[in-house]
């Protein structure tokens, strides 16, 4: 996987440090700052095995499950990953791992040197009328309630609407996220109300409150909502770590 030389090119439009393709294509490598989404490889296994174990405690109760009648079972990372790029190339989904670039800006690092701390995966993308994607996230417990979850997220909203031109993005949360729904309420969303026994968490269908917000709700973009004076902050400095 390649990425573009321009890690410090301005985007016009968005804040100093964005970094966003003119094209969709996947694999692709977004940045805002010292948040990175990028795709996994075959070369992290080893570290994203250790993050899933060391953040299980964490994330259990949170997690997606398969329900005792799936056909489809949990998969090998190397097998996991060939069906997530699969996924990818066909446009369904967007199963990024999310990273923190620790020498932005002053030594910037390529994708595949930053720390892996978590994952953005936008999922269900539809086209046609519809165009639209749900988007769901988790972090390393150690980097948690440091803003990154919102940059993130706030960057791959900016990406689904304004290089893939969807329409609608969709985020579900258990009541009981209280981590979570802060996310969304420090972006904006509007809530549209609750689906009853959703999605096979944690062992059993749980209910989930649904968030959404539409492209041309934010037409400034959602990194310009989220950090206003157009300064992203970096890795060290207040604001984040």
């Amino acid at each position: 996987m390649t990425e573009p030389d321009t890690s410090n090119a301005p985007v016009a439009g968005w804040p100093s440090g964005v970094v966003l393709p003119a094209k969709h294509s996947w694999p692709v490598v977004v940045r805002a700052g010292a948040v990175v989404l990028r795709p996994l490889t075959k070369h992290d296994a080893s570290a994203w095995d250790q993050l899933r174990a060391s953040n299980l405690r964490w994330t259990y109760e949170w997690d997606a499950t398969l329900p005792p009648d799936a056909s489809q079972r949990p998969a090998p990372y190397r097998a996991w990953l060939r069906r997530m790029n699969a996924q990818a190339r066909a446009e369904y989904s967007l199963p990024w791992a999310l990273a923190v670039d620790e020498g932005w800006p002053d030594q910037p690092a390529p994708a595949s040197r930053t720390r892996l701390i978590g994952q953005v995966t936008v999922a269900n993308i539809l086209k046609g009328s519809a165009r639209s994607g749900v988007i769901g996230y988790w972090i390393d417990e150690h980097y948690a309630g440091r803003g990154l979850v919102p940059a993130a997220v706030a960057l791959a909203c900016d990406y689904c609407w304004q290089v893939m031109r969807l329409h609608r993005i969709e985020i579900c949360i258990r009541p009981e996220n209280a981590p979570s729904l802060r996310v969304v309420e420090k972006l904006g969303f509007r809530e549209e109300g609750l689906r009853p026994r959703f999605l096979h968490i944690n062992g059993d269908w749980r209910d989930h409150r649904v968030f959404a917000l539409n492209r041309d709700e934010v037409r400034g973009g959602l990194l310009n909502r989220l950090f206003p004076d157009g300064q992203l902050p970096s890795i060290g400095r207040a604001g984040w770590l």
